[in-house]
């Protein structure tokens, strides 16, 4: 077979989709005829598709392939407790009861510090994940917990995720700057290192969830559901301190709460857990004050001091968890707390009065005092008197 014949036959076999052998051989045989020469048996052809090496072709034809068995992998390793945490969701493989007596399949959050193995914290949710779930995990993970057990606590230096929705989200990346967290997304399609938390919720699956009713396998519950979502909290949490950090891991031969501890390690803790909420918790709106109050989320928010700040542009941080208060901000002074009247009794008439007679007290004592100051620049000011609220000016003319 000329040597140029056997060139086409390698290009062909490295196009994308990779064409079969029969159609390879049709084109070289047309083309060998064409030019004069005999033309090649099936075998012959056969033989030099398969003399190509494997990686050309995986190369050529399937990139991602060639990438996963030819590359060298980089892989995502702490050196220190809390200088890497690592969170995902998933979906528990047990039914609960919710509220009304229906069973549903709950969502877990999960915090892993990548050093120890450890659970820093969790977020066990009916609804799926969100931005909200995943600050409230991280609060979970950063602050002290109520069991003496669970020890793993502190701002970690990075927080490793992956591309979903709620890890992308605004909330998120504003939390994590305000905690000096370097958030870090997975390139798309090469999780490299999320195998660690992945492993804990195979754990998880094999180890907690069989033993409580509801236990699903293949969509089908083994037993009657019988656990609420509070009761499912409970169980967690004792696992997560009893079994899973008191266990040795296979991988790095020790308890992870005892090599989270290792060699005196202090964890970077906030002021409060008040800081806390409002760094990771609290989300910031832009709104207007209005006549008669803040409108946030289908709600609205009243509180006498807001009448001096009608018309004003303010910053108003909201728990979503609990949509009874806010916290409002003017060029970044706190203002007061705001209510809304769905849940408790609004502001009398007599305090807003009040309120609105203050704010109008303090707008014409500046008013006066910009007057005086330019009286002083232009001469005496003129006489002045009030009539029904009204300020007259008397002049020499």
């Amino acid at each position: 077979m000329p040597d140029h014949l056997t060139a086409v036959i390698h290009e062909l076999a490295l196009k994308r989709p990779r064409p079969p052998v029969s159609a390879i051989h049709r084109k070289v045989a047309a083309l060998a005829v064409a030019e004069g020469h005999r033309a090649p048996s099936y075998s012959s052809v056969a033989r030099v598709v398969r003399d190509v090496p494997e990686s050309r072709i995986a190369a050529a034809t399937n990139p991602a392939a060639y990438r996963d068995h030819h590359e060298l992998v980089y892989r995502r390793e702490a050196s220190v407790s809390n200088e890497m945490w690592q969170a995902d969701h998933t979906v528990l493989d047990i039914l609960v009861l919710d509220q009304a007596g229906n069973p549903v399949r709950p969502w877990l959050s999960v915090v892993l510090d990548d050093f120890s193995r450890a659970v820093a914290g969790y977020f066990i949710s009916l609804a799926a994940p969100c931005a909200l779930n995943t600050a409230l995990a991280l609060r979970h993970a950063i602050w002290r917990k109520a069991d003496p057990q669970w020890i793993v606590s502190g701002i970690p230096e990075q927080l490793y995720v992956d591309n979903g929705s709620d890890f992308v989200s605004e909330h998120i990346e504003q939390a994590c700057m305000a905690l000096k967290i370097r958030l870090t997304h997975s390139l798309p399609g090469r999780p490299r290192g999320r195998g660690k938390i992945e492993r804990v919720f195979r754990t998880i699956n094999d180890m907690f969830l069989p033993d409580l009713p509801g236990h699903v396998i293949r969509g089908k519950p083994l037993s009657e559901p019988a656990f609420s979502l509070d009761e499912l909290r409970a169980s967690f949490e004792s696992f997560v301190c009893r079994v899973y950090h008191a266990r040795s891991h296979g991988s790095t031969g020790e308890a992870p709460v005892v090599r989270w501890q290792k060699g005196g390690f202090l964890p970077v803790m906030p002021d409060s857990i008040e800081q806390l909420d409002m760094l990771l918790v609290h989300v910031p709106k832009s709104r207007k004050v209005l006549r008669d109050g803040i409108r946030l989320l289908g709600r609205r928010y009243v509180e006498p001091t807001l009448a001096a700040f009608v018309g004003e542009n303010v910053e108003v941080l909201y728990d979503p968890r609990d949509l009874t208060e806010v916290h409002v901000y003017h060029e970044g002074h706190f203002i007061c707390r705001a209510l809304s009247p769905d849940h408790l009794a609004a502001p009398s008439l007599r305090e807003i009065q009040h309120a609105r007679r203050n704010a109008k007290r303090r707008d014409i004592g500046a008013l006066t005092d910009m007057e005086a100051a330019d009286g002083d620049q232009a001469g005496p000011a003129p006489r002045t008197t009030t009539v029904r609220g009204l300020r007259l000016y008397a002049t020499d003319d």
